[in-house]
């Protein structure tokens, strides 16, 4: 997933053309002097975050025979031993289809065709921040899948790295990053529109779909879930309200890194 991840980003960067910064009638602004090293930063942070995830270790034979479901967190409980294949695979169709919902709605919809640019930019900037917040958490998280608590299934499945990062779930981040990016976009551009409670609801709805399908699948705990619902709903509607020109907000929302920390960081000025 990590690879497929980082080469939807690649693509949508190839995207970016000479329209990116295009101000005219659009709600939003944007700058290469900010926005540049913004998306820059987050797509090296989201590296460092797979660097961290392949990193990993696996389980070890005595690590695994003292895993039980008692131990999960209560809240958690009910899906420790799931596991279904098919739901895992049923789950790329709306993660990936979620990723094609801001460029498609930006070609149709006629306020933002113009500004497709500068919507890209503001896309990428929004998935990478998303991307680099579940890769790093997950990659220095140690937290094993509910299908590790699976005893019918081999032990070497169990053991395996991959299954040691469910904490949190990046496709239901990744998946509501994008989702609530179009909504916001599309409302910001569209205040008047009678068709914006339908485009909440779908936004919402969408990244629901995929959390529901990782939990059947043994991929993410309930609470994977809900923090990653949470943190890709943010970025998608943050970010894009960060670059408003009538935000009058004090606050922004930037990678950063130090020599034993990285993350994302909140920003209040004051005004003198």
């Amino acid at each position: 997933m990590l690879k497929k991840y980082s080469l939807v980003l690649f693509m949508t960067f190839l995207m970016v053309n000479n329209q990116s910064f295009s101000q005219s009638t659009s709600p939003y602004e944007t700058s290469f002097k900010y926005d540049g090293p913004a998306v820059a930063a987050g797509l090296g942070l989201t590296y460092l975050g797979f660097t961290f995830v392949k990193n990993k270790s696996d389980l070890t034979p005595t690590e695994l025979a003292g895993k039980s479901k008692e131990d999960v967190f209560f809240v958690d409980r009910f899906a420790a031993g799931n596991f279904r294949d098919k739901a895992d695979k049923d789950s790329y169709i709306p993660f990936y289809g979620s990723f094609a919902v801001a460029p498609i709605v930006a070609l149709i919809d006629k306020n933002q065709r113009s500004h497709y640019g500068q919507i890209t930019v503001l896309f990428l900037e929004t998935m990478s921040a998303a991307a680099a917040s579940f890769t790093i958490t997950a990659g220095l998280v140690q937290r094993s899948r509910p299908l590790v608590y699976n005893t019918s299934l081999l032990p070497e499945d169990r053991l395996d790295k991959d299954e040691q990062r469910s904490f949190f779930a990046g496709h239901t981040t990744a998946t509501a990053a994008a989702t609530f990016f179009a909504a916001k976009v599309f409302s910001d551009f569209n205040p008047d529109s009678k068709l914006k409670p339908y485009v909440w609801a779908a936004a919402a709805a969408v990244p629901a779909l995929v959390g529901y399908q990782r939990l059947r699948a043994g991929k993410h705990f309930l609470t994977d879930n809900l923090l990653g619902y949470g943190v890709g709903a943010a970025c998608g509607i943050l970010i894009p309200q960060l670059h408003k020109k009538t935000n009058q907000t004090n606050i922004s929302v930037s990678p950063v890194m130090g020599f034993n920390y990285q993350g994302m960081g909140l920003t209040y000025k004051f005004k003198n």
